[in-house]
């Protein structure tokens, strides 16, 4: 008896995360048909919901939604498959250990003015340079990075269309761009601000997820970064049922356009055939052929793992074993039986994002001991209790907490499995100093290392970013050379992870951008 024929489609997209949804949606709105394979048992990638103890849920991965343009939203029209906010604008608050805590509440400088005139003044300004910054720059992460060398008239454009719209910004937000673009975020707030409370939470921003200081030259860019990708619009929230909520309308609005998605499906290897891709092997052995194949695994994964260096000459797979993709972020989930006490919080504060940064110099001093493969005696802290907004996390009357930790190291020296428990009790020590009966208040824990992070999400390296979001590594260049247009050099196959353009974090952008070029090359 002759082997069944194999399945056979217009479009395959390997992964089911945020940005492989998104490109599947756009596709398969355009015609073709189109099948996503996830090797999990649910889609979502990091931007899932799942339980760590029992009756407790937390958004395992990224815990907030503030990147996401609302444009993008509202063209997936995810509010109408599904998608709740259960609170969106949320305040940030800088938390002090004596409770002179300060409150960053988004259009609001009164707290921050009782403080200083002076710096809330400057901090109005700042947002406001920020916004006009975003403004102009948030349509150089929604299109194709033009190449260099090229005598094409679509790169050409491209690049005329970069400089008209920076020069448009005006003489002095031109020139300020320029300035402090390459810049570390720790000069830049020197010049601006004096308050350490505040200085500490703008770098936070700057610096998070990152492996990068606040005095690591290049830190203003992910801070740019940062406001760009929601068009300045940038609105912190919860949605109802943590982030695997927004994965699941992601899901449910490819379903709607006639994507097909199958989970538990986990690709062995990438079909090549005469040069060209033409389908993919999945572990079991099946056999899937498709013209056109997107990949939005990690640029390592895709290329050294799944395609093979056979297909690529070795100057391209040199490029891509030297990306930098080492994780230096940690989470820490705990259950509680009751909520603890932040003496001087208010109960508004609570249910926003807290941070735990209280100088440039606290987060510089907690990064350099990542230099030496150690985690952090007095770690950088983002905190957020989301069932406050969102009770149904939780058991009636207790809480979730979810603590974003920098900085632990991938590769740590003596190695997680010995130091997962000093690791957890140091954070908790931290945290204890602005809540001091926390202790009292847990019931079980997490932690989630980068070599966690690789393992569940299977992201090379445990990196939110998949690569690191650095000027090397960035725009026209990212993730190397060769592949900075979401194309392989393997005809017939695309990136669309957060490896490549514009980068990491919960956008959509790469999984939109990535299907567009591939319906312009296929027309």
């Amino acid at each position: 008896m002759s082997a069944p024929a194999a399945a056979r489609y217009d479009c395959i997209v390997v992964g089911g995360g945020h940005n492989g949804l998104v490109c599947a949606t756009y596709l398969a709105r355009s015609g073709r048909r189109l099948l996503v394979l996830e090797a999990s048992a649910s889609v979502g990638g990091a931007a899932i919901t799942r339980e760590f103890a029992p009756g407790f849920s937390v958004s395992a991965g990224a815990h907030l939604l503030h990147l996401m343009p609302p444009a993008l939203m509202r063209e997936l029209q995810l509010q109408t498959f599904g998608l709740q906010l259960a609170a969106e604008r949320l305040p940030s608050t800088a938390l002090a250990q004596d409770g002179d805590h300060l409150p960053l509440t988004p259009g609001d400088t009164s707290a921050l003015a009782e403080r200083s005139g002076v710096d809330a003044a400057a901090y109005a300004d700042w947002q406001r340079l920020l916004r006009r910054l975003a403004a102009a720059l948030h349509p150089l992460l929604t299109e194709t990075p033009p190449r260099l060398s090229t005598q094409e008239w679509r790169d050409r454009a491209a690049l005329l269309r970069l400089g008209w719209r920076i020069r448009r910004l005006g003489r002095r937000d031109m020139r300020e761009l320029l300035r402090i673009g390459g810049m570390c975020v720790h000069d830049v707030l020197e010049e601006r601000f004096s308050l350490p409370l505040l200085k500490g939470a703008l770098a936070l921003d700057a610096v998070l997820g990152s492996n990068h200081g606040p005095r690591s030259p290049g830190t203003v860019l992910s801070l740019l970064y940062r406001a760009s990708a929601s068009a300045g619009e940038e609105s912190l929230a919860l949605p109802r049922g943590g982030l695997g909520a927004l994965s699941g309308a992601l899901a449910a609005a490819a379903l709607a356009a006639g994507a097909e998605i199958r989970t538990n499906a986990k690709v062995e290897r990438i079909l090549v055939r005469d040069d060209h891709a033409s389908g993919v092997v999945l572990a079991t052995g099946e056999e899937i052929l498709a013209p056109t194949v997107i990949s939005s695994a990690d640029p390592k994964t895709t290329f050294l793992g799944l395609l093979g260096s056979e297909h690529l000459d070795a100057g391209f797979v040199r490029r891509v074993s030297q990306v930098r993709s080492r994780g230096l972020t940690a989470k820490l989930h705990l259950a509680l039986e009751r909520l603890p006490e932040f003496p001087g919080l208010s109960p508004a504060a609570r249910r926003g994002r807290l941070l735990v940064a209280p100088s440039t110099d606290y987060i510089e001093r907690a990064y350099n001991h990542a230099k030496y493969r150690e985690f952090s005696s007095a770690p950088m802290l983002e905190i957020t209790i989301p069932t406050l907004a969102d009770p149904q996390l939780a058991p009636p009357g207790k809480h979730v907490m979810s603590i974003i930790v920098q900085y632990a190291p991938y590769s740590l020296a003596g190695g997680w499995p010995g130091e997962r428990r000093a690791f957890a009790e140091r954070v908790i020590d931290t945290l204890s100093a602005y809540a001091p009966r926390l202790r009292e208040c847990i019931s079980a824990s997490e932690v989630l290392t980068p070599p966690d992070i690789e393992r569940e999400f299977r992201i090379t390296g445990g990196h939110w970013h998949h690569t690191e979001l650095a000027f090397d590594q960035f725009f026209m260049v990212r993730p190397v050379p060769g592949a900075a247009q979401y194309q392989a050099p393997v005809r017939g196959l695309f990136l669309c992870g957060a490896g490549c353009h514009p980068g990491g974090g919960v956008t959509g952008l790469a999984g939109r951008n990535a299907a567009r070029q591939v319906t312009r090359e296929a027309a």
